[in-house]
């Protein structure tokens, strides 16, 4: 089935994107110019960022940031297997080794930082926490690692784009945004995001020294950029170092930057459809959601509920597709990929069984009340 009744998720797009593209059309410059500068300022301010760098992709992010750490050969970099395996791969192509740490809970499944500290050696080089949901990680204790070992923090915060950091311990100050709480911070714009461009991705940090390695590493090195050239400054140019090809152009910017507006009102609206979920899921003693005591400091960006086996997902799955219902797994766990399998022996349980029994279910502003109650009223009669 392709023409799902209820569909996993579904862009909020509307006139206010289609002007925007225009806008970029009529000016007849696509390559990175004044809307990227833009949407880098208006995202900057939104993190409380000193700088902010519009990329091609997450992934691009991922890599830069590595980069920007000097991530090399015999290094290691510790991060969750429940991801995409974006960040797994940027590790190796940068030469390091990814380390797995096992999640918390069925019910947090984010890094766990008892965990992280068992598998910190003098090779770790930085750690990757990812904001799974939209629901951050356990930050406190994880930025306090990370300052005893020396080891810096590289946020996967793909999924938490407008979600504030609130420290249940205190010692961290609340509403530092997610993605600016470590070294580095990368975000997603694919798709199926709170912030949706189709592609993209934005880098932030604090850090200054980081800041000049990346702007120059994001387009070949470069000292001075095609539109800088174009509007009359000095037109040669010094490549500094080795860098990629990794800029954001003018269209994708311009629909981020409206997106960018509409954000925080569509997580607001995504907090108030989960906590219809845990309604509708209370007291469905088979049925765990993740983060349920939590919807107020998330993005919302995903509904995730734990069954009780895998066969149980299994038969949820399918009665949500016999109503016209999609539904998803984030995710499988990288270490059941076969580029992965038997490299990383490091057993984790927790992992292993929130793989198997985890299912995503339909999140999206446009969402309706009377939909979730169905898809819930589903869960609670399968066996």
């Amino acid at each position: 089935m392709t023409d799902w009744r209820v569909p996993l998720s579904v862009l909020d797009y509307g006139v206010e994107e289609a002007e925007a593209a225009q806008r970029v059309i009529a000016s007849k410059w696509l390559s990175m110019g004044p809307e990227v500068a833009a949407f880098e300022r208006e995202f900057a301010q939104m993190q409380s960022a000193r700088h902010a760098f519009a990329v091609s992709s997450a992934t691009a992010a991922l890599h830069l940031a590595m980069h920007a750490i000097r991530l090399g050969s015999g290094d290691e970099v510790i991060q969750p297997a429940i991801n995409f395996v974006a960040a797994a791969n940027m590790t190796l192509l940068a030469g390091a080794t990814p380390v797995f740490a096992d999640i918390c809970s069925l019910a947090e499944p984010t890094l766990d930082p008892g965990h992280v500290e068992r598998l910190i050696t003098p090779r770790t080089k930085a750690i990757v926490p990812m904001h799974y949901g939209g629901n951050l990680a356990r930050m406190s204790e994880l930025r306090e690692l990370c300052k005893q070992r020396g080891v810096a923090m590289i946020e996967d915060s793909c999924h938490a784009v407008g979600a504030a950091y609130h420290d249940p311990q205190g010692r961290e100050p609340h509403g530092v945004m997610a993605g600016s709480i470590g070294d580095l911070g990368t975000f997603s714009f694919y798709a199926n995001k709170n912030l949706a461009c189709g592609e993209g991705g934005m880098l932030v940090t604090n850090r200054d020294d980081l800041g000049e390695r990346i702007q120059m590493m994001r387009s070949h090195g470069m000292t001075r950029s095609s539109w800088e050239r174009h509007h009359g400054r000095p037109g040669s140019y010094d490549i500094a170092l080795a860098g990629f090809n990794y800029r954001l152009d003018e269209l994708h910017a311009a629909l981020g930057r409206v997106q960018l507006a509409k954000l925080l009102a569509g997580n607001q609206r995504r907090q108030q459809l989960l906590a219809r979920y845990r309604e509708g899921l209370r007291d469905a003693e088979r049925w765990t959601m993740v983060f349920a005591d939590q919807i107020e400091h998330s993005s919302g960006h995903l509904m995730v509920a734990v069954a009780a086996s895998a066969e149980m997902r299994a038969n949820a799955a399918h009665a949500l597709r016999e109503a016209g219902i999609q539904s998803s797994m984030h995710y499988p766990s990288i270490l059941e990929f076969s580029g992965f399998r038997g490299r990383f022996p490091e057993p984790l349980a927790l992992t292993h069984q929130f793989a198997s029994r985890a299912i995503t279910l339909p999140m999206h502003p446009g969402l309706r009340a009377e939909q979730v109650d169905e898809i819930t009223h589903i869960l609670r009669a399968v066996e």
